[in-house]
C-alpha cells in the first residue's frame, strides 16, 4: 500500500497538470478571440461614424449639385438678357423721339433685371466653389475610410498568424479580412501601399494620409 501511494499521488498531480494546461490554453484562445472581437467592434464603430459623416456630406453634395444646375440655367438667362439689351439698344437708336419714354423704361427694367441676375450669378458661383470643396472632402473621407479598413485587416492578419511588426504584408494576405474580399480603391485613382505590419498604409494622392496613432 505504501509503495502504491506515491504512484497514486504522482498520477493525481499529472492529471491536475494536464487539466491546468488545457484550461490555460483554452483561456488563452478565449482571450485572443475577445481581443479580436473588441478590435472588430472598435473598427465597426469607427466605420459607422465615418459613414454617418459621409451621408451628411452626400446630402450637402446633392443640394449643391441642384444649385449648380440652377447656376447654369441663370447663366443662360443672363446671356439671353444681355442679347435682349443689345437689341433694345439698337432699336432705341433707330426709334423716333415719340417713343423715347417707352425705350427708357424698357432699358431701365432690363438693366435692373440684369443686375439682379448678376448678383444671383455671383452667389451661385460662391456656392459652386463650396460644392466642389465638399465633393473633395467626401473623396478624402472615403479614401481615409479605405485606409482604415486596410490597416484593420493587416492587424487581424498579423494577430491570427503571429506576425511581428516588421513583417511585410501583401494584398493576398489581407483580402480575406476586407469587405468583398478585395482591396478597396481610392475614389481619385490613388495607389495604396500596404507597408509592414507596424506601419500605416498610405495612398499616393497628397493629403490622403491617416493620422499617426
Amino acid at each position: 500500500m505504501k509503495a502504491i501511494l506515491p504512484w497514486c499521488v504522482a498520477l493525481v498531480l499529472a492529471v491536475g497538470l494536464v487539466v491546468l494546461y488545457t484550461g490555460t490554453k483554452s483561456k488563452e484562445k478565449e482571450l485572443a478571440a475577445l481581443r479580436q472581437a473588441n478590435q472588430e467592434l472598435s473598427s465597426a464603430r469607427a466605420e459607422n461614424d465615418e459613414l454617418k459623416k459621409i451621408q451628411v456630406q452626400v446630402q450637402e453634395l446633392t443640394r449643391l449639385r441642384k444649385e449648380n444646375e440652377e447656376l447654369h440655367r441663370l447663366r443662360n438667362e443672363v446671356h439671353q438678357l444681355r442679347d435682349e439689351k443689345r437689341q433694345v439698344s439698337k432699336t432705341g437708336q433707330a426709334a423716333q423721339s415719340s417713343v423715347a419714354p417707352a425705350k427708357t423704361d424698357t432699358t431701365a427694367q432690363a438693366q435692373a433685371q440684369l443686375q439682379q441676375l448678376l448678383a444671383e450669378n455671383q452667389r451661385l458661383r460662391a456656392e459652386n466653389q463650396q460644392f466642389q470643396q465638399v465633393q473633395a472632402n467626401v473623396q478624402v473621407t472615403a479614401c481615409l475610410n479605405n485606409l482604415r479598413q486596410i490597416d484593420s485587416a493587416k492587424q487581424q492578419w498579423a494577430l491570427e498568424n503571429k506576425k511581428p511588426v516588421s513583417a511585410p504584408v501583401s494584398a493576398q494576405d489581407i483580402q480575406p479580412y476586407l469587405p468583398n474580399n478585395a482591396l478597396p480603391v481610392c475614389p481619385l485613382g490613388g495607389l495604396y501601399a500596404l507597408h509592414t505590419v507596424g506601419l500605416l498604409p498610405t495612398c499616393s494622392i497628397p493629403g490622403h494620409v491617416l493620422p499617426q496613432q
